[in-house]
């Protein structure tokens, strides 16, 4: 099947996404891409004036939600509203996140351990648990599929971030989750699978590297492609495990890092950054 053939079945049955987060960033740049795809997309976000504007950008059918991931009744409001508006849900993309306190483990702060996992862990547990509900709910089709969800791990799913405990359990734990639903959904026709960035160029990395708060020239030299992911790029990734042309894959985590998980060598033996790499 051409993909052009396959956009115009997607749009005439009318396939729904769903993202969290998605007011700014991946989040955002995954909605866009869903929409080009020919999904309706359900644009989920805390901050809610901000997603509806996104929504409107957009255009129609799709509709801007607020929520908060780690509030279950949050939770099931806005997946309800969802079934209400489309009928259906058969992509889910948890993205929703926060930054994390940093300093030393001794001298950190356990309520804001706990709301990074909240949001994080909770947040992806909450979400894929309403929305497997609908989903197992749904008639098969014709491969017998009945969903999918992509998680947002990172490379901090799988390394050590110093000082970053609560961001690197939460983003382990999601993996760990992600393996075993995939494992329990696989025969009820619902894909599980998470994609883990490395660093991503956005208007919050923008921001720390304004406040001297992040060495992007070491992260840029750390990287071995060199330069730091544009949002895009991961949206591209999560587009592709949740449609059906990633039909054969679940349970899988798929690193989109410019190669920094893979890299074991000591940083001096990566060649100089272009200039324009770092710009």
């Amino acid at each position: 099947m051409t993909e052009r053939k396959t956009q115009t079945m997607q749009t005439r049955i009318n396939l729904v996404a769903v993202v969290t987060g998605a007011a700014n960033g991946i989040g955002w740049a995954t909605a866009q891409r869903w929409a080009q795809e020919g999904y309706s997309v359900a644009l989920l976000d805390l901050n809610v004036d901000a997603v509806q504007a996104r929504a409107l950008e957009l255009g129609q059918p799709h509709i801007g939600l607020a929520c908060d991931v780690s509030c279950e009744a949050s939770v099931q409001a806005a997946v309800t509203a969802v079934m209400s508006t489309f009928g259906r849900i058969d992509v889910l993309v948890n993205n929703a996140g926060i930054g994390d306190q940093t300093g030393p483990t001794v001298a950190q702060n356990v309520e804001a351990f706990d709301h990074v996992l909240a949001v994080h862990l909770r947040g992806t547990f909450l979400m894929s648990q309403a929305v497997a509900r609908t989903m197992l709910q749904a008639a098969p089709g014709v491969t017998g599929q009945r969903g999918s969800i992509v998680n947002l791990g990172s490379i901090a799913s799988s390394i050590g971030l110093p000082s970053r405990n609560a961001y690197s359990a939460a983003k382990a734990g999601i993996v760990g989750m992600t393996r075993a639903m995939a494992s329990e959904l696989a025969r009820d026709g619902i894909r599980v699978n998470a994609v883990a960035p490395g660093y991503v160029r956005t208007a919050l990395i923008n921001e720390l590297e304004r406040q001297g708060a992040l060495d992007a020239r070491g992260i840029t030299h750390r990287t071995p492609m060199g330069r730091m992911a544009e949002p895009a790029e991961i949206a591209e990734a999560i587009v592709f495990l949740g449609s059906h042309r990633a039909s054969y894959i679940t349970g899988v985590v798929l690193p989109v890092d410019g190669g920094w998980t893979a890299f074991g060598s000591t940083e001096s033996a990566l060649r100089a950054v272009a200039v324009s790499a770092t710009a």
